[in-house]
């Protein structure tokens, strides 16, 4: 299911990151959470287009390798890559089936990635597969659903989403579409919402430890541009959330 979800996205997924609630809430808070990545190298997880992998290569990550389960992804990724050269290289696979890297990172990257689990086992052995990928003491950094939204950010299409229920339930969490009000076209896309637990239990499993929940915030940007008013509904009931561990 996420293959062809992602496929049929393609070059477009750039544009979820001009969107208000990622442009101003996810990108800056995520690049915070990280940090300074100099002289470090990033493994970037459910990489899609590239989009992370390329802002951490220009903040002067010395290795970036890029993974994601879409061929087209990868493809617009690698194409990019070959517009403005900047190193990073890229590789189509599953998180779930990863193998172990010829060296391990320092960092890695998972924005959007553990939720799309068919399973517990499955997210258990994503997170193993990222661990054993890690330097001892690399840090892990994971941007996800919130699992507690209760789907009650009443403006949430202002800021450019919409967050629905599809009334399913899975072995993980609740079953949720997303879609990104993008013009002409809105996308939607199929997840899993992963409770707390869950995350907390199979990232413990790998080996994972000093795991931390960050909330979202609102870059200064974003306040001047909008204003505080305009942010409240998100600020109180944020979709997303953020979280780091080590290994």
């Amino acid at each position: 299911m996420t293959v062809q979800q992602y496929d049929a996205i393609g070059e477009a997924f750039e544009g979820f990151k001009a969107l208000p609630l990622t442009r101003f809430g996810e990108v800056p808070s995520f690049l915070a959470l990280v940090g300074d990545v100099r002289g470090r190298s990033v493994l970037d997880l459910a990489c899609g287009t590239g989009f992370y992998s390329r802002e951490f290569k220009r903040r002067g990550a010395t290795d970036v390798f890029g993974v994601d389960i879409s061929g087209e992804m990868i493809s617009a990724a690698r194409d990019r890559e070959r517009r403005a050269p900047l190193g990073v290289r890229y590789e189509v696979g599953d998180v779930a089936e990863l193998r172990e890297l010829e060296a391990k990172f320092d960092v890695a990257l998972g924005v959007q990635c553990l939720n799309y689990a068919e399973s517990i086992a499955e997210l258990e052995r994503m997170c193993r597969n990222i661990h054993r990928n890690l330097v001892p003491g690399g840090e892990f950094f994971v941007l996800c659903q919130r699992p507690d939204y209760r789907f009650d950010c009443a403006s949430l299409d202002k800021y450019g989403f919409r967050c629905e229920p599809t009334g399913e339930e899975a072995e993980a969490g609740p079953r949720c579409r997303v879609t990104a009000l993008l013009e002409p076209q809105p996308i939607s896309i199929l997840g899993t919402v992963p409770r707390r637990e869950v995350y907390e239990e199979s990232l413990r499993a790998a080996g994972f430890s000093e795991i931390e929940w960050v909330p979202l915030s609102v870059s200064e940007a974003g306040i001047r541009e909008f204003g505080e008013e305009f942010w409240t509904d998100l600020l109180a009931h944020p979709p997303l959330v953020m979280l780091r561990c080590r290994a």
